[in-house]
């Protein structure tokens, strides 16, 4: 059997999975906080038809260089780019978009705790900040952050990610810090749907939610902006270029196996 065969069929497979990422890409490109990914290639295991040989010292003969016939290709990474994304003007003070490399925090119910980008956050009926999800927004000490509407007629929020409501007597009262953190491989975060990261052994050495809160709420973070949001970072022009070269590639391959067919066919003819 032909090995363009094999190699063009990995060829395809690839391709595929390319599409399927840039698909993805191009669907997200109005969520809020989406990180982009882009996929990578590696050849597979070459096939040694002859080895090398070395150069005689003596003055005889010269070296050769290794012949060898590639396997195809795969797939080497799927990689999130967590490169910062435009920021849009909402006017609702609930909106925050995070000026730097931090990322919000947000408990289920459950209690599991899970990373964002994503600031569209509101107010539930119990004055609790949550997502769109119902997961409760954390402070600078772990704990879910509460405007009582009962106290407070209205609330800001600073730069530094300070709360401060306004009591009915026009005074402004601190409730709480916004919880942030950041990660020293953001690219090693899981992404768990919702717009929601969730900590891996390879996103920092720091595998607890908590500590990071702790250790980085109060440095680089960067700055939070409310009555923002932070829109995808999909460059829509570069996905449908990416998306062209996919389709280019993934015939070309399909074409290699129909020339391969074709080749095959003239050997079996060769009997009549």
């Amino acid at each position: 059997m032909l090995r363009s065969l094999n190699s063009s069929v990995s060829g395809m497979k690839a391709f595929q999975n390319k599409l399927d990422v840039i698909g993805n890409n191009i669907a997200n490109v109005n969520t809020v906080g989406y990180k982009k990914s882009r996929i990578m290639f590696q050849d597979v295991l070459s096939q040694t038809v002859r080895g090398s040989s070395s150069p005689d010292p003596v003055g005889g003969s010269g070296g050769t260089n290794p012949v060898q016939i590639g396997l195809g290709v795969k797939t080497a990474s799927i990689d999130t780019i967590h490169m910062a994304g435009s920021p849009t003007t909402t006017n609702l003070s609930s909106d925050l978009y995070m000026d730097g490399d931090g990322f919000f925090v947000v408990q289920s119910d459950s209690g599991a705790k899970y990373l964002t980008r994503a600031g569209n956050f509101d107010r539930d009926g119990a004055g609790n900040l949550v997502n769109p999800q119902g997961y409760k927004v954390l402070d600078s000490d772990g704990n879910p952050i509460q405007v009582d509407s009962d106290v407070y007629v209205s609330y800001t929020i600073d730069y530094n990610g300070v709360i401060k409501g306004v009591t009915p007597a026009g005074t402004a009262d601190e409730i709480a810090t916004l919880g942030t953190v950041v990660v020293s491989n953001p690219g090693g975060l899981k992404k768990v749907g919702g717009s929601l990261y969730e900590l891996t052994g390879n996103s920092d050495t720091e595998t607890n939610i908590d500590n990071l809160i702790a250790k980085r709420s109060d440095n680089h973070a960067g700055q939070i902006v409310s009555g923002q949001l932070e829109m995808s970072n999909v460059d829509l022009s570069e996905e449908i270029t990416e998306m062209i070269t996919a389709q280019r590639g993934f015939q070309a391959n399909a074409k290699v196996i129909t020339v391969s067919d074709s080749i095959l066919e003239e050997l079996v003819n060769l009997k009549r």
